[in-house]
């Protein structure tokens, strides 16, 4: 057909896709910066594990977004894909890595990771023991922080020997939050990072809903929290075995890091990066 002066028929060919443009498809590596458009939260990945990328904002706050459209890089609309993993391999470990196949534990560095109690021990060699053991990173316990600014001074840290220090219940005005502002103060300051949450116990890092709860109950303050949590949930406290037997009933829900509260898996990694770097 004919259309004289108005050129060829303008619905002619694939009319519908000639305003389409192909979106680019951008891997989630480690340290990607990228904004999730719907809320505009802009953060670095952190790993990327059963199709959820797991994004850290400059104040350490961690959320979840699932892989696909939706995200921005620099202002460009972008499908965000899980990252390439043939090369390395594709087990994980507890923590989300890669497993690093015939890779045999280093030689301790002489940095270290200082936690406040044997149960919070546990829990970091339970998610994160594969790559510390890659790493060569020591974490001991302290029973408590109450003599940290001492301990810090006995051990006289320095820029290769370094210490990291994860403590529970590090909110603004608590007694923890002033120790660790003396430490930080202190003359090995620059060679000491003192990181938190806001748990009363580490306890609390483990999501309630592995345990078939809905939230953690409230303990009066009166009331020895451990104790007051096995109250509430109707499990043996009349000792200290029965507490560390709740103790292990709640680890042993845990199997990777998805089962940790994510305010608590940033502060870990960053505790990793600072002692390793």
């Amino acid at each position: 057909m004919s259309f004289g002066d108005y050129g060829e028929d303008a619905l002619a060919g694939d009319w519908r896709g000639t305003k389409r443009q192909a979106i680019r498809q951008i891997a989630a590596e480690r340290d990607l910066v990228i904004e999730w458009a719907d809320t505009g939260f802009c953060g670095a990945v952190l790993r990327v594990e059963n199709k959820l990328v797991h994004l850290e904002d400059y104040r350490g706050g961690v959320r979840l977004f699932p892989l696909g459209g939706g995200f921005l890089l620099e202002g460009e609309p972008v499908v965000l894909t899980a990252p390439v993993a043939a090369a390395k391999g594709t087990a994980r470990t507890a923590s989300g890595s890669f497993v690093v196949a015939d890779q045999k534990a280093r030689v301790a560095l002489p940095s270290r990771i200082f936690v406040e109690g044997r149960h919070d021990a546990e829990l970091v060699e339970k998610v994160w023991g594969a790559d510390l053991r890659v790493e060569g990173v020591v974490v001991e316990y302290l029973e408590g922080i109450d003599d940290l600014d001492a301990i810090v001074r006995d051990f006289a840290p320095g820029p290769d020997r370094r210490i990291g220090v994860l403590v529970d219940h590090l909110v603004a005005g608590s007694k923890e939050s002033r120790i660790a502002e003396a430490v930080a103060r202190g003359p090995f300051g620059a060679h000491v990072l003192v990181v938190g949450h806001p748990f009363v116990d580490v306890w609390q890092a483990v999501k309630p809903a592995r345990l078939g709860l809905t939230a953690w109950p409230e303990i009066p303050r009166s009331v020895e929290w451990k104790h007051g949590i096995c109250a509430a949930l109707g499990w043996p406290h009349e000792d200290q075995a029965d507490i560390a037997r709740a103790w292990q009933r709640i680890l042993g829900e845990v199997r990777t890091y998805a089962d940790l509260e994510p305010v608590v898996l940033g502060r870990v990694e960053q505790l990793i990066d600072f002692v390793t770097a």
